[in-house]
Protein backbone atom coordinates (compact mmCIF):
# COMPACT_ATOMS: atom_id res chain seq x y z
CA UNK A 1 0.00 0.00 0.00
CA UNK A 2 1.59 3.57 -1.16
CA UNK A 3 1.34 5.70 1.44
CA UNK A 4 -0.42 9.04 0.77
CA UNK A 5 0.74 12.38 2.65
CA UNK A 6 -1.84 14.59 1.53
CA UNK A 7 -5.08 14.84 -1.23
CA UNK A 8 -7.33 16.99 -2.34
CA UNK A 9 -9.78 18.14 -5.78
CA UNK A 10 -6.95 17.96 -7.61
CA UNK A 11 -3.62 16.23 -6.91
CA UNK A 12 -2.68 14.29 -4.25
CA UNK A 13 1.16 13.77 -2.91
CA UNK A 14 2.15 10.23 -2.36
CA UNK A 15 5.37 8.76 -1.00
CA UNK A 16 7.44 6.43 -3.17
CA UNK A 17 10.01 4.19 -1.18
CA UNK A 18 13.32 3.39 -2.30
CA UNK A 19 14.28 0.68 -5.07
CA UNK A 20 10.99 0.87 -7.04
CA UNK A 21 11.29 2.13 -10.57
CA UNK A 22 8.32 4.52 -11.10
CA UNK A 23 7.12 3.18 -14.61
CA UNK A 24 6.72 -0.82 -14.81
CA UNK A 25 9.86 -2.35 -15.65
CA UNK A 26 11.32 -6.11 -16.07
CA UNK A 27 10.70 -6.58 -11.81
CA UNK A 28 7.42 -6.19 -12.01
CA UNK A 29 4.67 -2.84 -11.38
CA UNK A 30 6.13 0.45 -11.45
CA UNK A 31 5.42 3.17 -8.46
CA UNK A 32 2.02 4.72 -10.77
CA UNK A 33 0.68 1.20 -11.92
CA UNK A 34 0.08 0.61 -7.78
CA UNK A 35 -1.23 4.14 -7.36
CA UNK A 36 -3.51 4.46 -9.88
CA UNK A 37 -4.81 0.44 -8.44
CA UNK A 38 -4.94 1.89 -5.29
CA UNK A 39 -7.79 4.95 -6.82
CA UNK A 40 -9.57 2.80 -9.25
CA UNK A 41 -12.20 5.61 -8.93
CA UNK A 42 -9.46 8.18 -10.38
CA UNK A 43 -8.28 9.21 -13.43
CA UNK A 44 -4.71 10.02 -12.28
CA UNK A 45 -1.95 11.77 -14.09
CA UNK A 46 2.09 11.55 -13.72
CA UNK A 47 3.75 15.16 -13.35
CA UNK A 48 6.58 14.71 -11.65
CA UNK A 49 8.95 11.00 -11.23
CA UNK A 50 11.56 10.26 -8.84
CA UNK A 51 14.52 8.37 -9.61
CA UNK A 52 14.44 3.97 -8.83
CA UNK A 53 17.04 4.91 -6.08
CA UNK A 54 15.17 7.65 -4.56
CA UNK A 55 12.61 7.95 -2.01
CA UNK A 56 9.96 10.83 -1.21
CA UNK A 57 7.45 13.10 -2.07
CA UNK A 58 5.74 12.77 -5.70
CA UNK A 59 2.85 14.45 -6.78
CA UNK A 60 0.21 13.16 -8.83
CA UNK A 61 -3.29 15.08 -10.73
CA UNK A 62 -6.33 14.17 -10.46
CA UNK A 63 -7.64 16.00 -13.18
CA UNK A 64 -6.69 16.77 -16.63
CA UNK A 65 -6.41 20.64 -15.58
CA UNK A 66 -4.85 19.94 -12.62
CA UNK A 67 -1.99 17.88 -15.08
CA UNK A 68 -1.80 20.88 -17.55
CA UNK A 69 -0.91 23.00 -14.72
CA UNK A 70 1.34 21.62 -12.59
CA UNK A 71 2.94 21.19 -15.87
CA UNK A 72 3.20 24.44 -16.39
CA UNK A 73 4.57 25.08 -13.06
CA UNK A 74 7.12 22.83 -13.34
CA UNK A 75 8.18 23.59 -16.71
CA UNK A 76 8.47 27.37 -15.18
CA UNK A 77 10.11 26.40 -12.09
CA UNK A 78 7.12 27.50 -9.93
CA UNK A 79 7.33 24.11 -7.43
CA UNK A 80 10.10 24.62 -5.16
CA UNK A 81 11.80 21.15 -4.80
CA UNK A 82 13.98 20.35 -1.83
CA UNK A 83 15.93 16.65 -0.94
CA UNK A 84 18.27 15.19 1.89
CA UNK A 85 21.11 13.37 1.01
CA UNK A 86 24.47 11.45 3.41
CA UNK A 87 28.00 11.30 2.13
CA UNK A 88 30.56 9.91 4.26
CA UNK A 89 32.88 12.04 2.01
CA UNK A 90 33.55 15.58 3.16
CA UNK A 91 32.57 18.02 0.58
CA UNK A 92 34.86 20.49 -1.50
CA UNK A 93 32.35 23.21 -0.42
CA UNK A 94 30.68 23.39 2.71
CA UNK A 95 27.80 25.52 0.50
CA UNK A 96 26.62 27.17 -2.95
CA UNK A 97 25.99 25.70 -6.52
CA UNK A 98 26.78 22.84 -8.90
CA UNK A 99 26.32 24.45 -12.15
CA UNK A 100 27.24 22.57 -15.71
CA UNK A 101 26.57 20.87 -18.28
CA UNK A 102 25.86 16.90 -18.10
CA UNK A 103 26.47 13.98 -20.67
CA UNK A 104 26.97 10.51 -21.15
CA UNK A 105 29.96 8.70 -19.42
CA UNK A 106 31.56 5.50 -21.41
CA UNK A 107 29.77 3.53 -18.35
CA UNK A 108 26.72 5.02 -19.75
CA UNK A 109 25.93 7.24 -16.16
CA UNK A 110 26.30 10.49 -16.34
CA UNK A 111 28.81 12.89 -15.82
CA UNK A 112 28.91 16.46 -15.20
CA UNK A 113 30.70 18.90 -17.90
CA UNK A 114 32.58 22.48 -17.08
CA UNK A 115 30.14 23.95 -20.00
CA UNK A 116 27.15 25.79 -18.98
CA UNK A 117 25.14 26.09 -22.38
CA UNK A 118 22.35 24.35 -21.15
CA UNK A 119 23.74 23.54 -17.37
CA UNK A 120 22.17 21.63 -14.82
CA UNK A 121 21.90 23.74 -11.63
CA UNK A 122 21.59 22.60 -7.99
CA UNK A 123 22.14 24.71 -4.80
CA UNK A 124 22.84 23.13 -1.47
CA UNK A 125 23.55 23.20 2.15
CA UNK A 126 25.65 20.57 4.45
CA UNK A 127 26.51 20.01 7.86
CA UNK A 128 28.44 17.29 9.41
CA UNK A 129 26.32 14.60 11.37
CA UNK A 130 28.81 12.45 13.23
CA UNK A 131 32.48 11.36 12.12
CA UNK A 132 32.64 11.21 8.58
CA UNK A 133 29.26 11.66 7.85
CA UNK A 134 27.73 14.35 6.56
CA UNK A 135 24.16 15.90 5.63
CA UNK A 136 23.26 17.92 2.28
CA UNK A 137 19.87 19.55 1.75
CA UNK A 138 19.62 19.93 -2.25
CA UNK A 139 17.04 22.46 -4.15
CA UNK A 140 17.68 21.38 -7.94
CA UNK A 141 16.70 24.12 -10.03
CA UNK A 142 16.33 21.84 -13.22
CA UNK A 143 15.34 18.13 -13.63
CA UNK A 144 17.89 16.32 -15.60
CA UNK A 145 18.12 12.41 -14.86
CA UNK A 146 20.52 11.92 -12.02
CA UNK A 147 21.23 15.83 -12.12
CA UNK A 148 21.51 15.32 -7.66
CA UNK A 149 23.38 12.22 -7.83
CA UNK A 150 26.26 13.76 -10.25
CA UNK A 151 25.99 16.81 -8.37
CA UNK A 152 27.27 15.23 -4.76
CA UNK A 153 30.20 13.65 -6.78
CA UNK A 154 31.23 16.32 -8.12
CA UNK A 155 31.39 18.00 -5.00
CA UNK A 156 33.78 14.96 -4.05
CA UNK A 157 30.60 13.65 -1.73
CA UNK A 158 28.95 10.95 -3.84
CA UNK A 159 25.59 9.89 -1.92
CA UNK A 160 25.79 6.75 0.64
CA UNK A 161 24.50 3.42 -0.96
CA UNK A 162 24.78 4.64 -4.27
CA UNK A 163 25.84 2.00 -6.29
CA UNK A 164 25.90 3.69 -9.74
CA UNK A 165 28.16 6.98 -8.46
CA UNK A 166 29.51 5.16 -5.41
CA UNK A 167 30.13 1.81 -5.91
CA UNK A 168 32.96 1.75 -3.03
CA UNK A 169 30.22 2.10 -0.12
CA UNK A 170 28.27 -1.33 -1.51
CA UNK A 171 31.11 -2.76 0.69
CA UNK A 172 29.73 -1.04 3.59
CA UNK A 173 26.55 -3.27 3.79
CA UNK A 174 24.06 0.30 3.02
CA UNK A 175 21.11 -1.19 2.17
CA UNK A 176 19.86 1.91 -0.10
CA UNK A 177 21.16 4.87 -1.77
CA UNK A 178 21.01 8.00 0.62
CA UNK A 179 18.45 10.34 -1.18
CA UNK A 180 15.21 11.72 -0.39
CA UNK A 181 12.80 14.00 -2.16
CA UNK A 182 12.21 15.80 1.31
CA UNK A 183 9.92 18.76 0.57
CA UNK A 184 7.66 20.51 -1.58
CA UNK A 185 6.50 24.30 -2.34
CA UNK A 186 3.99 25.90 -4.72
CA UNK A 187 1.17 27.42 -5.38
CA UNK A 188 -1.81 26.22 -7.22
CA UNK A 189 -4.91 28.19 -8.34
CA UNK A 190 -4.48 31.03 -5.57
CA UNK A 191 -3.40 28.35 -3.14
CA UNK A 192 -0.23 28.03 -1.48
CA UNK A 193 0.83 24.23 -0.65
CA UNK A 194 4.18 23.41 1.48
CA UNK A 195 4.72 19.72 2.47
CA UNK A 196 7.67 17.90 3.99
CA UNK A 197 8.62 14.30 4.57
CA UNK A 198 10.86 12.65 6.79
CA UNK A 199 11.69 9.31 5.62
CA UNK A 200 10.95 6.98 8.10
CA UNK A 201 13.45 4.33 7.75
CA UNK A 202 16.09 3.63 10.41
CA UNK A 203 19.86 3.74 9.49
CA UNK A 204 21.41 6.65 8.04
CA UNK A 205 17.80 8.29 8.01
CA UNK A 206 17.04 7.14 11.84
CA UNK A 207 20.07 8.92 13.27
CA UNK A 208 19.07 11.34 16.35
CA UNK A 209 21.12 13.84 14.68
CA UNK A 210 19.63 13.44 11.12
CA UNK A 211 16.13 13.66 12.33
CA UNK A 212 16.73 16.57 14.92
CA UNK A 213 18.47 18.72 11.86
CA UNK A 214 15.44 17.81 10.06
CA UNK A 215 12.90 18.90 12.52
CA UNK A 216 15.27 22.38 13.19
CA UNK A 217 17.31 23.80 10.77
CA UNK A 218 16.00 22.20 7.88
CA UNK A 219 12.36 22.55 8.82
CA UNK A 220 10.98 24.62 6.52
CA UNK A 221 13.78 24.23 3.28
CA UNK A 222 12.27 27.60 1.54
CA UNK A 223 12.58 29.66 4.34
CA UNK A 224 16.65 29.31 5.01
CA UNK A 225 19.13 31.58 3.62
CA UNK A 226 20.05 30.29 0.31
CA UNK A 227 23.73 30.90 -1.30
CA UNK A 228 23.57 33.05 -3.83
CA UNK A 229 24.62 32.86 -7.32
CA UNK A 230 28.01 34.04 -8.15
Amino acid sequence: MISIHFECEDFLVAVKDAGIDFHDSEQGEGFFTQLKKQFPKEKLFPVHRLDKVTSGLILAAKNLDACNELNRLFKDHLIEKYYVAISDRKPKKKQGWVIGDMDRSRRKTWKLLTTKSNPAITQFFSTSIGPNLRAFLLRPHTGRTHQLRVAMKSLGSPICGDEIYYPDTQSKGESRCYLHAYALKFDLNGVQYEFTFKSNEEALFGLDVFKELLGGAWLKPWGINWPGRK
